[in-house]
């Protein structure tokens, strides 16, 4: 059978020189490649124009937000202050109850200032309405359905159906709340008591930025736990926060911000991040074909496998990093203009897309740093020694978990750091880094002589292990990557196939082959009739 004229040897080291100047081309930087085809490098000048206006946006809703949370904050220590008896700051972790007397103290003392809010606060605060009349304060109690405890005979009997009493409270109620009939608090029973009352309150400090003020709703709950049974009632009051848009506002003597203008730039950030999305989402697409091509070669020409290092080659890992960031970006930008508009209020989803974008844009800058030699055997380092790292971690980690779960059910009833696996995870981190060493001896209790004696053995040996031992061999796996990359880059000599390959076009940028365009695969016309 006759074949085509281009299955001749002369078309085929034009296809094979054709696929060398292509994989040669992807791999340029933008200089290289501006001067192989006269090309703009819009990716990279889009890149950077990226960065400027994010960066803007991130430093403008952050410091929108640090007033949020900084409001939100202190109305949480004033609440402390209004509603707590006898509190002093920093003393959560310590407020308790111990008689009932004391209880029924405080919970008396929490609706007087309910009540009283108006005359004894020094903020804009207020009860909220509903329509006419004021929202009541709730106040509940949860206990056992019913049960018979006699802890000097040792015996008891109880039903563990937790049963719920309710008693709602007017603001204008001025009376303690002991004369109120029918409500009596079951302490042998017990298990909590939580009382519930919305606040209203605006934020002015956004007047003095040009900013919009916010209206917030605070649902304070002050929570009496006594789930333990030690005859210890925790104290605790949290609130959740509500956002909202006030209804009619008017503010003289400063000029607020046209949100129009915010609005719009966050717009061009969505489209700026669009356009960098779909130009990175076709490099990566024309990174896969050139690998298809290429394992095509490989295979009819070489017999042999590609591996799947010179694979990943293809599969520009920066390129997947700018697309996850711009992803981010664009989420945390439509969630921004939701929180300008009012329409939403979360502030820390919002928070966690568009840093972690930033972040991720601001990574993205090593790709052009390292098409210089002196810069580049960093990443050159991190993505050789990536591999060998992570199948160290997995064996560190083994060890690391093992001491967490051993320290946790031997020293946890004994030592404050060990009492959850969250706080014995970063206790021993914190040993690995040197940092609260003498502490975690010190602070161990010695009611137990074993454990004591234990403990000791315990800490010595997690600390010889990883700061000595584990800690210098992974510094040393480091180490002897970044001198073989060193010594690669010094000799010249390339590392794999795919880099032989390459190198064995000899065309320079500007030597103008590359400015022929190419509309088929270098490999359809040899091989479509195969």
């Amino acid at each position: 059978k006759n074949k085509p004229n281009c299955m001749s040897k002369s078309c085929i080291s034009s296809t094979v020189e054709c696929l060398r100047r292509k994989i040669k081309y992807y791999f340029m930087n933008p200089c290289e490649k501006y001067h192989a085809r006269g090309r703009i490098p819009w990716k990279l000048m889009l890149q950077i124009i990226k960065i400027a206006i994010i960066t803007i946006q991130l430093v403008s809703f952050g410091l929108s937000n640090q007033m949020v949370v900084t409001f939100k904050e202190e109305n949480l220590m004033t609440f402390k202050h209004l509603f707590l008896k006898d509190y002093v700051d920093g003393g959560m972790d310590t407020y308790a109850l111990y008689r009932q007397a004391d209880v029924y103290d405080h919970i008396n003392y929490i609706i007087e200032q309910y009540g009283h809010l108006r005359n004894i606060t020094v903020g804009n605060h207020a009860y909220e309405k509903n329509g006419i009349t004021y929202t009541p304060m709730s106040l509940c109690q949860e206990y056992y359905r019913n049960g018979t405890i006699y802890p000097g005979n040792e015996t008891l009997e109880i039903d563990a159906q937790v049963e719920t009493d309710c008693l709602e409270i007017d603001p204008m109620y001025t009376q303690s709340w002991q004369d109120i009939d029918n409500f009596e608090l079951h302490f042998k029973r017990l298990l909590l008591v939580k009382i519930m009352f919305t606040l209203k309150a605006i934020n002015l400090q956004t007047v003095r930025h040009r900013e919009q003020p916010d209206c917030y709703d605070f649902t304070v709950i002050i929570t009496f736990n006594n789930e333990v049974h030690s005859g210890r009632i925790k104290v605790d009051l949290e609130n959740d926060v509500e956002i909202n848009e006030c209804r009619d506002w008017k503010v003289t003597g400063a000029s607020p911000k046209n949100i129009h203008l915010t609005l719009l730039f966050d717009c061009l950030i969505i489209i700026t991040c669009i356009i960098s999305l779909a130009l990175c989402t076709r490099s990566v697409l024309t990174g896969i074909q050139l690998q298809f091509e290429y394992t095509l070669y490989c295979r009819d020409h070489t017999s042999k496998e590609v591996p799947w290092s010179d694979k990943l080659e293809f599969v520009s890992g920066w390129y997947i990093l700018i697309i996850v960031s711009d992803t981010l970006t664009i989420i945390g930008s439509v969630l921004k203009i939701e929180i300008q508009t009012k329409a939403l209020t979360s502030y820390d989803v919002c928070s966690i897309f568009l840093g972690t974008g930033t972040m991720f844009v601001w990574i993205g800058v090593i790709r052009y740093m390292g098409y210089f030699k002196k810069y580049n055997i960093l990443i050159l380092t991190l993505r050789a020694a990536f591999p060998n790292v992570i199948r160290f971690i997995c064996c560190a980690g083994i060890i690391y978990l093992s001491y967490c779960f051993c320290g946790w059910i031997v020293l946890g009833p004994y030592h404050e750091k060990f009492r959850t696996l969250n706080t014995v995870s970063e206790c021993l981190f914190s040993l690995i880094n040197g940092d609260d060493m003498f502490p975690t001896f010190k602070n161990m209790e010695k009611k137990s002589r074993l454990v004591w004696i234990f403990s000791r053995i315990y800490l010595y040996t997690f600390v010889s292990l990883f700061i000595y031992m584990i800690l210098s061999l992974f510094i040393t796996l480091i180490t002897n990557t970044y001198d073989t990359i060193k010594q690669q880059q010094q000799s010249g000599t390339p590392t794999s196939e795919l880099q032989r390959f390459i190198s064995m076009c000899q065309d320079l940028p500007n030597s103008g082959v590359y400015r022929l365009q190419e509309s088929r695969s270098c490999f359809f016309d040899c091989f479509s009739f195969r």
